[in-house]
């Protein structure tokens, strides 16, 4: 596997920074699948795995670009199942949040209640300060006075510092680190192991790559996309030519009858909704197909 590693990614030790004091580090894959000189990415093991289905005598019933291409145009995603990662990752606190609502992982991360957590904080830079969305509540978009984010990020700096201070001296004080992390700003630093098959990691990267991602998270979903796409070449080219959220798609029944009635003639561009946020999306996939400017 070691061989694998060093020949996509020129490094036995695949890393990528991610923020001020983050990164995200490819320490395994599976299936190891390194052959003295000559190297099979893990797009073999999936294949491999969609051909049981047909029995003996068929493994050339397609090539594997073309089948992989196939799987993924029809979400068959149980082959992709059949390879894993596993990544060491450092990253602040609401970051980490956010990351673990992806569920289907395996995680094991540093203990504040074992360990003394070490003093980094995420600061951003002035110019990634962001307003907050006038029209989605969830969403920050926009810049904001540079002045004022200057004048903020040293008082969150001081912050960092006396919160940090207050940590230390509960624990000087004997009491329990367990207690004495309730102090610490969501800013921090920690770490964990993440261990993911492809399918659930692919669904993870279409959401925290897009473009509507909180781009602190967004980082490191570019990041491991990176690492990854070395050792399945093949289902990342599909993964970015079919899936909605990236190059590809994807039309609900009411936008495929109107399609339907505009290729006819029938009807202006219009969708037969009153939902504000659908027929703005539908706008989006008509500017995109050329069909309004």
């Amino acid at each position: 596997m070691e061989d694998l590693i060093v020949k996509a990614h020129g490094t036995p030790d695949p890393k990528i920074d991610c923020l001020d004091h983050g990164f995200v580090r490819l320490i395994d894959a599976m299936p190891r699948v390194s052959y003295g000189e000559s190297v099979v990415t893990c797009d073999s093991a999936i294949t491999q795995a969609a051909r049981v289905s047909y029995g003996d005598g068929t493994k050339k019933v397609n090539e594997d670009v073309g089948l992989i291409r196939y799987l993924m145009r029809h979400r068959h995603t149980t082959p992709t199942e059949m390879v894993e990662f596993k990544f060491h990752c450092k990253m602040p606190l609401f970051v980490a949040r956010q990351w673990i609502r992806h569920r289907m992982a395996s995680v094991n991360e540093m203990s504040a209640r074992y360990s003394k957590m070490p003093n980094e904080f995420f600061i951003p830079q002035p110019e990634d300060l962001r307003a907050q969305s006038t029209s989605n509540k969830q969403v920050s978009e926009g810049g904001v006075s540079l002045d004022d984010a200057e004048d903020w990020l040293c008082e969150v700096e001081e912050h960092c510092e006396n919160a940090y201070k207050l940590y230390e001296k509960g624990i000087d004080f004997g009491f329990g680190r367990e207690l004495a992390r309730m102090v610490l700003p969501v800013n921090i630093y920690t770490e964990w192991y993440w261990k993911i098959d492809l399918h659930n990691l692919l669904h993870f990267l279409s959401l925290r790559c897009d473009a509507h991602a909180q781009k602190e998270i967004r980082v490191f979903g570019d990041a491991i996309l990176e690492l990854i796409k070395p050792l399945v070449p093949h289902v990342i080219d599909a993964f970015d030519a079919y899936h909605p959220l990236r190059g590809g798609e994807l039309f609900s029944s009411m936008e495929v009858d109107a399609l339907s009635k505009l290729i006819r003639g029938d009807a202006e561009v219009e969708l037969d909704s009153d939902n504000t946020r659908e027929i703005a999306e539908w706008f989006k996939k008509c500017e995109k197909l050329g069909i309004v400017s």
